[in-house]
């Protein structure tokens, strides 16, 4: 693995090299570029379809554009994030800590008429996705274990920190 590579090129390897691999290592560098190109992509379309009127047409939040990209990129994203709580010594389903709540959400979301208990659970339910949220996000942030573990060799291929010469 060619640790040299530049931002472009780490963005593009979750969904060009890597679209459903699900093993191995993912270093920092690929997730943060694949995901920083990713919201690029995201607001880029959202201001399109705000220009075309089309803002808010699927769930009442996307647009069809925004909707066809996050379900194309639904699989490299789960499988980069792998990758990455991988080469931080975690398994993936580390993951589900952030959409869970979220799924909850969607499921019972108060409506116009809702009572306070509704109200109040939808609160609760957005106070731990929150929470979870930067659990996950810590997680994503942490340095890469050196050298090689239960997942595979490092992807940058170093054995460790470098040691000055004295």
């Amino acid at each position: 693995m060619n640790a040299n590579l530049t931002p472009v090129d780490w963005a593009k390897r979750p969904i060009l090299e890597k679209y459903a691999d699900f093993t191995g290592r993912a270093p920092r560098a690929e997730y943060w570029w694949y995901l920083l190109g990713l919201i690029i992509a995201a607001v880029i379309l959202s201001i399109i379809e705000s220009i075309l009127g089309l803002k808010g047409m699927v769930i009442g939040i996307y647009g069809p554009l925004t909707a066809l990209l996050w379900l194309g990129t639904i699989v490299p994203s789960l499988a980069v994030g792998t990758r990455r709580l991988h080469d931080t010594g975690r398994s993936g389903w580390w993951q589900l800590l952030a959409y869970c709540p979220y799924l909850l959400l969607l499921l019972f979301r108060p409506g116009a008429g809702a009572g306070i208990g509704a109200m109040a659970l939808a609160g609760v339910l957005s106070l731990v996705a929150l929470v979870c949220a930067i659990i996950v996000l810590v997680l994503m942030a942490l340095p890469s274990n050196p050298g090689e573990n239960r997942y595979g060799p490092n992807p940058l291929g170093d054995a460790g920190p470098a040691i000055a010469a004295e």
